[in-house]
């Protein structure tokens, strides 16, 4: 296994990572700015209005996208074990 097969992995393993939370991540900024805007109009600092609409959010985005996330995720480790033979014999 050389530098170049270590630094590759590692490369596609950080792509499929950004891949897989993106979508989370980017469903809980845009609700948390929402809220955000709600509560500096309505002057409401209640912590369960921030938290409680991220956490739908992000399972409405996991129901919606689970099937294409554990797609993208058992196709990287079905290349990653496939490989492995190829990798350790130089």
């Amino acid at each position: 296994m050389t530098n170049t097969t270590v630094i590759t992995l590692g490369s596609q393993a950080l792509t499929l990572i950004g891949e897989l939370a993106g979508p989370a991540l980017i469903a809980s900024l845009v609700v948390g700015f929402i809220v955000a805007v709600f509560q500096a109009v309505t002057s409401i600092q209640e912590f369960t209005l921030t938290f409680l609409p991220k956490v739908i959010a992000i399972a409405v985005i996991t129901v919606l996208l689970g099937h294409w996330m554990l797609g993208d995720l058992v196709s990287f480790t079905e290349h990653l074990y496939n490989s492995i033979p190829q990798m350790l014999a130089g």
